[in-house]
């Protein structure tokens, strides 16, 4: 693995379901101490765009490499927190188990947990402001508490970089800074990409922004022009900015070729 390779590269790519594309000709380089926050509407291809870089979706053409390896040996190094996760409430499995599982990847098979493990398990919940909660039921948590454990579960991989799905989804805003804040010591450390319809967090936080709607609009660059958001949402569209958050609103008028937009 070379030390030069980029985090992530993508050429290229197309990827979607079945042979209906939902992504096509996307091109992006993630390098050491990037930020990237990527926004775009329902049905763009966020979702999508991450499950390839995962390796749970084949690209249908394109290449995409993980520090310069294919994506089934390289996804090792990532950590993710997805959007969401529907489970059974009344299965049996505690906070800390759940985090455990961040360490599966750091361990040969059947191998039991041992005092590093842990250590690193209560750091990553102690991050989250989570460790009191470590033989409480994952069923007995609020959304904002699960989705916090689930953050700590990607830390505690040890990830050379940090992929994350709406990571402040069902959290109170008090909790959103802290994540962000957090995310924002990791990447000094680390690479983040970032997918979230929080425009304002976004442009708070990252220090790169890119418009995902089928294609990616992205110039390694902070500010969003009115034409990458046209671009994106395929509207009019006004940027109004009360210093922070920002917001974004759609001229619909009875133009039936408009998508609907996501609120930011």
């Amino acid at each position: 693995m070379s030390e030069s390779s980029p985090a992530i590269l993508v050429r290229h790519l197309w990827a979607g379901y079945d042979r209906d594309p939902v992504l096509e000709d996307i091109n992006l380089s993630v390098e050491a101490g990037d930020f990237i926050g990527i926004i775009g509407p329902n049905g763009g291809g966020k979702t999508t765009f991450l499950k390839v870089l995962l390796g749970s979706i084949a690209p249908m053409r394109g290449r995409v490499e993980i520090f310069g390896r294919p994506v089934k040996q390289g996804r090792r190094f990532i950590g993710y927190v997805p959007q969401g996760i529907d489970f059974d409430r009344e299965f049996p499995v505690r906070v800390r188990d759940v985090v455990r599982m961040g360490r599966l990847g750091k361990r040969r098979l059947l191998k039991r947990y041992n005092a590093k493990d842990d250590d690193i398990v209560d750091h990553a919940l102690e991050q989250l402001e989570m460790l009191d909660f470590v033989r409480t039921p994952i069923g007995e948590l609020s959304g904002g508490q699960r989705q916090r454990v689930y953050i700590a579960r990607a830390l505690a991989s040890e990830p050379r970089v940090l992929l994350l799905d709406e990571p402040t989804a069902s959290i109170d805003p008090k909790m959103q800074t802290n994540v962000y804040e957090l995310l924002r010591q990791l990447n000094e450390t680390i690479p983040i990409v970032l997918v979230s319809h929080d425009l304002g967090a976004v442009s708070t936080y990252v220090k790169t922004i890119g418009c995902l709607n089928r294609r990616l609009f992205y110039h390694g660059e902070k500010q969003i022009s009115a034409e990458m958001l046209e671009k994106t949402y395929q509207c009019p569209v006004d940027l109004i900015a009360h210093g922070v958050p920002h917001r974004v609103f759609p001229e619909h008028h009875d133009r039936h070729d408009c998508q609907n937009p996501d609120k930011t």
